[in-house]
């Protein structure tokens, strides 16, 4: 994600309306940057997801079958979904993350530190995953369907509004508390651990020149 994320940071910052600092060029680089992870992210999704479904059988089994039964494409259910929920999340998150880091270096008036970093990170994330659980909830249903049920032929938003009609809000915040605490722990540490990695190799190869 973050070779992506920072790539398409270089290539487009300062440029037109990308400003270094701009929210739409820390939200395109995102969701280039989810675009590209979910490639790799969601067939180890599916299978973690139909591991916990089905704990009799070992994530090799189940993989097995996927194939067997679906193709390829199978460990790719979910895919679109999945795309739909990181967009809005990192949309919300990565411009967030990067605005709290500039507000907070801007009232100490110096660099923030890797901890701080991890802090903006987890706050971020926590607000981000309490906003787009409902979509999260749509792409775990999604992902465990049988096949040819009706939640795999629907649209996100049909299954939202079904979800909505028969469970109410409670069912679309299904696993509301766990995902934010998840998330912001997650952010804290991933973040935490991005920020101190660039400050270790902008140590280094200060020192090296």
């Amino acid at each position: 994600f973050f070779c992506t994320y920072e790539l398409v940071k270089s290539l487009l910052g300062g440029r037109g309306t990308f400003s270094e600092h701009s929210p739409l060029l820390h939200m395109v680089a995102a969701s280039i940057g989810e675009t590209t992870s979910c490639l790799v992210r969601v067939p180890f999704e599916v299978i973690k997801q139909r591991a916990q479904a089905n704990r009799h059988l070992r994530p090799s089994q189940i993989l097995k079958q996927t194939l067997q039964t679906e193709g390829p494409s199978g460990l790719y259910r979910g895919y679109s979904t999945t795309v739909m929920r990181e967009i809005p999340f990192s949309f919300i998150q990565y411009p967030l993350w990067e605005y709290l880091k500039l507000k907070w270096s801007t009232i100490q008036e110096s660099p923030i530190q890797p901890w701080q970093g991890a802090v903006c990170g987890a706050f971020a994330g926590g607000f981000s995953a309490a906003l787009t659980t409902p979509l999260d909830v749509a792409k775990t249903r999604i992902m465990l369907a049988k096949t040819g049920s009706e939640e795999v032929k629907i649209s996100v938003l049909k299954l939202l509004t079904t979800i909505a009609r028969t469970e109410g809000i409670k069912g679309l915040f299904s696993g509301f508390v766990p995902r934010v605490c998840w998330i912001s722990l997650g952010g804290f540490v991933f973040l935490g651990a991005y920020e101190k990695s660039k400050h270790l190799l902008s140590v280094w190869f200060e020192s090296s020149n």
